[in-house]
């Protein structure tokens, strides 16, 4: 990897035996082709680059997001600058041709055919953290980490990471083949990896990429935009519990102002703050698809919250104060994160 741009940034290593050289923050690209309503690529492609002016290096996509059309539009955003990235890539979500969901395949045979089609549409010779998506309660996962593990040994992927899984997979993963980092949704409001799986994560040296670090808009003061906006149907924005989290909102933003930085920023630098804390090598993925969101995000880099500052906030901002689950019962009763 090309490093000249990544010395813009902060950067760390991704867990004990994880890349180096790795960008504080990552970008997710997931909303670039789904779940939140209309997309611009022009734009997104605009995104990406000016992600990696700013010395942003790592990239987290799935081949589900907007089925495969998220892999494609980050090849044709990479065509030229493949080497100054890190992809990470999830894999295993099956869909029908509504987007509807059909559960997750990690079987060995299922595992080496998902990557095939990611290099296609990358137009890339290997992946850098390739993961499954979400536990596939009918396979070993010791079976889908030898799979990829047989995907290292001949080159097409370089590390493995986890997704959303719990303290006990964690470590049988590990045991068959080291993890480099666990992604799995992270913020003010959504503490519940602090329990078990974050002491685990420390114990062996594995990393953390957290998304929904601003609960998927949430704490920013975004609202689902309309048809193709997933989060219209997610019980924290819906309804009674929409209200009621709208004051969480208010409060931080009036923090955020007073502390010279938007609610985005203050949430953002938080996460950060919480891997210096713990003792974890966290890196928050920002879920940018605008220029001006990126711009935003960067600027949590130069937020240096105090503990005192820290204190405020999670005295403002109490996890258990949130109405609502991450996601609907259905879904999270397939988070093995959650159980």
């Amino acid at each position: 990897m090309n490093t000249s741009t990544a010395s813009k940034l902060p950067t760390m290593r991704l867990g004990r035996q994880g890349p180096q050289g790795v960008s504080a923050i990552g970008l997710g690209c997931m909303g670039m082709s789904s779940m939140y309503g209309a997309t611009d690529e022009t734009q997104s492609i605009a995104t990406v680059h000016a992600a990696l002016d700013a010395g942003i290096n790592l990239l987290d996509t799935g081949d589900f997001y907007g089925a495969g059309h998220n892999e494609m539009l980050l090849g044709r955003a990479l065509k030229s600058r493949r080497d100054e990235t890190l992809i990470s890539v999830k894999f295993g979500a099956l869909r029908d041709p509504k987007n509807g969901w059909l559960g997750m395949d990690g079987r060995p045979a299922a595992v080496k055919n998902f990557l095939t089609y990611t290099l296609q549409r990358l137009g890339t010779d290997h992946i850098d953290i390739y993961r499954l998506a979400r536990l596939d309660p009918n396979v070993p996962i010791e079976d889908t980490i030898g799979a990829i593990a047989d995907l290292v040994q001949a080159g097409y992927v370089r590390h493995i990471g986890l997704s959303e899984v719990g303290a006990e997979t964690i470590r049988r993963a590990h045991a068959a083949h080291p993890i480099v980092d666990l992604q799995i949704e992270y913020s003010l409001i959504s503490r519940g990896p602090e329990a078990n799986i974050f002491p685990t994560l420390k114990e062996l040296g594995i990393g953390v990429t957290a998304y929904g670090v601003l609960s998927r808009g949430l704490l920013s003061g975004s609202k689902p935009s309309g048809p193709g906006d997933f989060r219209a149907h997610l019980p924290r924005f819906s309804g009674d519990n929409a209200a009621q989290n709208q004051q969480l909102v208010d409060v931080l933003h009036q923090l955020a102002a007073g502390l010279g930085a938007t609610a985005s920023q203050v949430a953002i630098a938080w996460v950060l703050a919480q891997g210096r804390k713990l003792g974890l090598d966290m890196l928050p993925l920002v879920g940018s698809r605008k220029l001006a969101q990126l711009d935003e995000a960067l600027g949590a880099l130069k937020l240096n919250l105090s503990d005192a500052d820290l204190l405020r906030i999670e005295a403002a901002v109490p996890a258990d104060a949130v109405a609502g689950t991450r996601y609907d019962a259905y879904q999270m009763g397939h988070l093995d994160s959650e159980k």
